[in-house]
C-alpha cells in the first residue's frame, strides 16, 4: 500500500464513522489498496487525472462510499461508464451481499479493474469491456449507478434496456441537474433527489433517483 495512504487510515476510518458508514478493518485495508493500485497505475494508465493521495482520498474514495448507504435497497448494480472503479469498486467492497457489474469500454481500464478485483478477492464483481447500447443483461439491474457518465437523458436512452422491471437509476451530480431533468423522456419520472456532503469537500453531491413509467 503507498506509504502516504497507510497513514492516511486513520482520517478515512473517522470520516467513514462520521458519515455513518459501518467499515472494518479489513474493508478499510481493501479500499485503501484498491486506492494505492489505482495510483500506481495511473502513470501508465491515466485512470484519472487526480494524483496525490489525499485529494484521491476524498475526491474518489469518500466520494464513493457515500454511495454505500442510499443503495441498501438494491440487489444488483450496474456501474455504467465506471472508468477506474468509481463508485463499483468501493461499493462492492462496504456491500459483499449485493452483486455489481463493472462497465466501461476502454480496455486498459477493464484490465485494471480485473487485477483489482482478483487482488481484493471480490466475488460479487463481474468487470465488462462492452459498449452500453451493446451490452445485454437477461434479468436487469435492479439499479443502474452513474457517477460522471452522461447526461440524464443519455444516461437513461442508452441503459433502459438494462434495468429491471421497478428499477431505478441513481446519477450522481456535482450541481442540482435541473435542465437535464427537464430533458428527460416522458417515461421516465423523478422518484427522489437527495443532497449529500462529502467531509473536508467545499462541494455539494446530489442523487438523482429515476424510475422508467409503467
Amino acid at each position: 500500500m503507498n506509504p502516504q495512504l497507510k497513514q492516511l487510515q486513520p482520517e478515512f476510518n473517522q470520516e467513514c464513522d462520521q458519515l455513518g458508514i459501518a467499515l472494518t478493518n479489513e474493508q478499510s485495508e481493501q479500499l485503501l489498496s484498491y486506492l494505492s493500485s489505482l495510483l500506481k497505475w495511473n502513470k501508465a494508465f491515466n485512470l484519472t487525472a487526480i494524483r496525490t493521495p489525499k485529494e484521491a482520498l476524498y475526491l474518489h474514495l469518500l466520494d464513493s462510499v457515500v454511495v454505500s448507504p442510499v443503495i441498501e435497497q438494491f440487489a444488483s448494480c450496474l456501474d455504467v461508464g465506471t472508468g477506474g472503479g468509481l463508485p463499483g469498486i468501493p461499493l462492492a467492497v462496504l456491500n459483499p451481499d449485493k452483486e455489481f457489474t463493472l462497465l466501461d469500454t476502454n480496455s486498459k481500464k477493464t484490465r485494471f479493474l480485473k487485477q483489482v478485483v482478483y487482488e481484493l478477492g471480490l466475488s460479487n464483481v463481474t468487470v465488462v469491456n462492452e459498449r452500453v447500447q451493446d451490452f445485454a443483461h437477461e434479468s436487469g439491474y435492479a439499479c443502474i449507478l452513474s457517477r460522471a457518465f452522461a447526461s440524464l437523458k443519455d444516461m437513461t436512452d442508452w441503459t433502459q434496456h438494462l434495468l429491471a422491471q421497478d428499477g431505478q437509476w441513481l446519477a450522481m451530480k456535482g450541481v442540482y441537474p435541473q435542465d437535464e431533468i427537464d430533458e428527460l423522456a416522458d417515461s421516465v419520472k423523478l422518484v427522489e433527489s437527495r443532497q449529500v456532503k462529502v467531509p473536508n469537500l467545499d462541494a455539494t453531491r446530489y442523487f438523482i433517483y429515476l424510475q422508467k413509467i409503467s
